[in-house]
């Protein structure tokens, strides 16, 4: 029996539909995806696996005793190595401290500043004056830039800790809170610190691979940069589902303090990881990952982060949620600096677990070239450097 012409006009169509289908799968490109977002950013190549020299010139090297510890009239320029640390992170202390210096400082002499909430013990000062030939301070931080301000109320902060622990590393640790607030607003503020310019903050417990052998404060002085990182990641919304809306809000009022070559769009980036810009509403959740920062101290004490800070600070959100000075640093210089006075360090090999930077270098010793991650393989899912250099492009 002959099929009818409508009958078969159908089945052509269905066969054509399932062959494009085929087709679609088995040609689409292959990208990391998280669960329950959406396609991720992909590189067509790391630039990690490229070889990785030095930045452009001019950069300031070691010639004769240019940069000896106790020369008064040194290439220095007023620039610190920062660390806020305790007592009992000794150990973890020193062991960044000789990762920093093997590859960097001993050519350079910088001087270190650590900062403490508590005094510093006499066995902290000998260890960490034994492990540098560059001068080394010790100081508090003042109390009234580390407490928790009095307009916060302690049953809601109580409230928000239930609400949100399970789902907010560190919610549960006040003293976490404060660390935040006080990386995001005072630590420029500090006495100490207020006749410096340039910082290299260096937390415990972290790790430096690679030989570097210009001078990276005056790079950041030639080279009229703010701000230097080498991690760039997601942030876990939830920790900052309320911050978002605050911004909007100040720059609705501030609009002035936009730059015109800001990098809004990466702030914005609503197509990877779209359930992040749901849940921070509005916020990819981009940030410089902050335990590793180079940076011109003049931009946090400008009119536009002072306004900026004072604005959301005021809302609680140090302690209602878990807002980190690593998204607040973030948002700041992606909306109020020139974007292309933001510096990706690709050239020093550095890990805070579980996330690395490890360019192709052969002055790179001890990290796998290109790693992202020792952790679980999802974790590559939080790399936001890919729309960083969509955006930005590489500083």
């Amino acid at each position: 029996m002959a099929v009818p012409k409508s009958i078969r006009l159908l089945g052509i169509i269905t066969l054509g539909i399932f062959f494009y289908l085929v087709f679609l799968i088995y040609s689409a490109p292959v990208t990391i995806q998280a669960p329950g977002s959406g396609k991720l950013e992909k590189m067509t190549k790391d630039p990690n696996l490229e070889p990785t020299g030095e930045p452009p010139e001019p950069l300031r090297r070691v010639v004769g005793n240019n940069y000896s510890p106790n020369n008064p009239n040194s290439d220095r320029i007023n620039a610190t190595l920062l660390a806020l640390v305790r007592n009992s992170e000794l150990e973890d202390m020193l062991q960044s401290m000789r990762d920093l210096e093997r590859t960097w400082n001993h050519k350079f002499n910088y001087p270190w500043l650590f900062l403490n909430d508590e005094p510093f013990t006499d066995e902290f000062k000998k260890k960490i004056r034994e492990a540098t030939k560059a001068e080394v301070n010790f100081d508090l931080v003042p109390k009234e830039h580390w407490e928790v301000p009095s307009w916060i109320n302690e049953d809601l902060y109580q409230e928000s800790v239930e609400l949100l622990k399970e789902k907010v590393q560190y919610m549960n640790k006040k003293s976490y809170h404060q660390m935040c607030r006080w990386n995001s607003g005072f630590f420029y503020k500090h006495p100490a610190l207020l006749n410096t310019r340039y910082y290299w903050r260096v937390e415990p417990h972290v790790h430096f691979f690679c030989d570097v052998d210009y001078d990276v404060f005056r790079y950041m002085q030639d080279h009229n940069k703010t701000y230097g990182f080498t991690i760039n990641l997601y942030d876990s919304p939830e920790s900052v589902a309320g911050l978002w809306p605050e911004v909007n809000k100040f720059i609705s009022d501030h609009n002035h303090h936009l730059h015109p070559n800001n990098a809004i769009k990466w702030l914005q980036d609503d197509h990877n990881r779209r359930e992040n810009f749901q849940k921070a509403n509005g916020y990819s959740t981009c940030h410089f990952w902050s335990n590793f920062e180079i940076g011109d101290m003049n931009f946090w004490r400008s009119k536009a982060y002072e306004d900026f800070f004072n604005h959301i600070d005021r809302t609680g959100g140090f302690f209602y949620e878990r807002w980190g000075d690593a998204p607040v640093h973030s948002i700041a210089l992606g909306l109020f600096e020139d974007s292309s006075k933001i510096h990706w360090f690709r050239d020093i090999g550095y890990q805070h677990i579980p996330f690395f930077n490890c360019p192709n270098s052969p002055k790179c010793h001890g990290c796998q070239t290109g790693r992202f991650t020792d952790g679980e393989a999802w974790l590559n899912r939080d790399d936001c450097r890919p729309v960083w250099f969509k955006y930005a492009g590489m500083g």
